[in-house]
């Protein structure tokens, strides 16, 4: 079902609406400050390939979407001094790291190799459910090989039935993917451009290089 989260009413039908179906492992598909995605609960492994299996894009990992920094803490084992410098300068806004996760966790994001790429989204609706559901595994909300869904009525246009509850808020104020540093080497390495340069990632972490530099 579809809620138009510009409606207060709506808003909180559709929020609650969200909540319950992530909770019991169902598919949601939420705005963020980038573009639409279509997301579960990252600690539900069925609900997980799900978001695979909408998409129909193979086996690729998702990334995890979060309601607080603080969250964070609890996904990795050790966070390097350059991903919180990161994280307090950009979050909650368009930078996804990837870091190690905690070998402790009980989930399955797919080929990550023990790593996990983590965003904390700048949308008060994602924000809303996501503080209420706890890490959601989370993927661009379109078709393998289809552009980004610009809404949620888009969205739904390619996913279907497949979805629980879409959560309208309009097309995306910036839709631009999220930049995606990886932390998990020595030095910081930009591996994909998006709405933060490298630029202006340089002005925290001086050292990040470019993929093209490595």
């Amino acid at each position: 079902m579809l809620y138009d989260c510009r409606s207060p009413a709506d808003r909180d039908r559709g929020i609650a609406a969200a909540i319950e179906a992530v909770k019991n492992g169902e598919l949601v598909v939420l705005p963020t400050d980038t573009v639409y995605g279509i997301g579960a609960d990252a600690f539900t492994p069925y609900a997980v390939k799900a978001v695979a299996d909408a998409k129909g894009g193979g086996r690729q990992a998702p990334s995890v979407l979060i309601g607080s920094r603080h969250t964070l803490d609890g996904l990795v084992f050790s966070l390097p001094r350059a991903a919180r410098d990161l994280v307090e300068a950009f979050w909650p806004g368009a930078l996804t790291i990837v870091v190690e996760h905690s070998p402790s966790l009980a989930w399955d994001l797919g080929d990550a190799s023990g790593t996990v790429a983590v965003r904390m989204p700048l949308h008060p609706v994602a924000l809303e459910v996501l503080r209420e559901t706890g890490p959601m595994a989370v993927a661009s909300a379109n078709k393998a090989g289809q552009p980004p869904a610009p809404t949620a009525e888009a969205a739904r246009d390619q996913l279907g039935y497949q979805v629980r509850a879409y959560l309208e808020a309009g097309p995306c104020p910036d839709p631009v993917p999220s930049t995606i540093v990886d932390l998990t080497g020595a030095t910081p390495r930009l591996i994909r451009s998006g709405a933060i340069s490298l630029d202006t990632l340089r002005d925290v972490v001086p050292d990040i290089l470019d993929a093209q530099e490595t």
